[in-house]
């Protein structure tokens, strides 16, 4: 297999075009790109392993290595149970710009997220997303569940 990055790079670019306007960011691929990352992020700190690399299998490669950018498997997982728990994670993972990307909003974010996993059913099964559900705690399950139908 040959790895033509130049592909990959192009792949990810027009990913992020058509996200960031589904996320209704306009041409904002910056912000997109933030909001996706660290959604993504703060999904693998709270499912399990096994289910992250059942999940990351199924992603492009261009997202297979946002995925694990960073990534620690000795990092001791957060105990997030309730969605404002998640949606701080997801801040954390945004950093600073979380103020500009989330607008100080939980509703705004927690739109972000729903859309966010419709948008991953593009390249991830149902089946994988069904597991992804069946790992959250059941106050987070309604994140994933709500969209599986579209």
């Amino acid at each position: 297999m040959a790895l033509n990055f130049n592909q990959y790079a192009s792949e990810g670019n027009r990913f992020l075009k058509d996200y960031a306007k589904e996320m209704n960011l306009g041409d904002n691929t910056e912000k997109a790109g933030r909001i996706l990352l660290s959604i993504l992020h703060a999904l693998r700190d709270i499912i399990p392993m096994q289910e992250s690399l059942q999940f990351m299998a199924q992603l492009p490669m261009f997202l297979k290595g946002a995925y694990v950018h960073g990534w620690s498997s000795k990092k001791k997982k957060p105990r997030i149970k309730h969605m404002p728990e998640f949606i701080d994670l997801v801040r954390q993972h945004d950093g600073p710009a979380a103020v500009n990307d989330f607008e100080y909003s939980d509703e705004v974010a927690e739109q972000y997220i729903k859309t966010t996993f419709i948008y991953l059913r593009k390249y991830v099964s149902l089946g994988e997303l069904e597991d992804i559900r069946a790992s959250l705690p059941k106050e987070l399950k309604s994140m994933v569940y709500s969209n599986l139908m579209f």
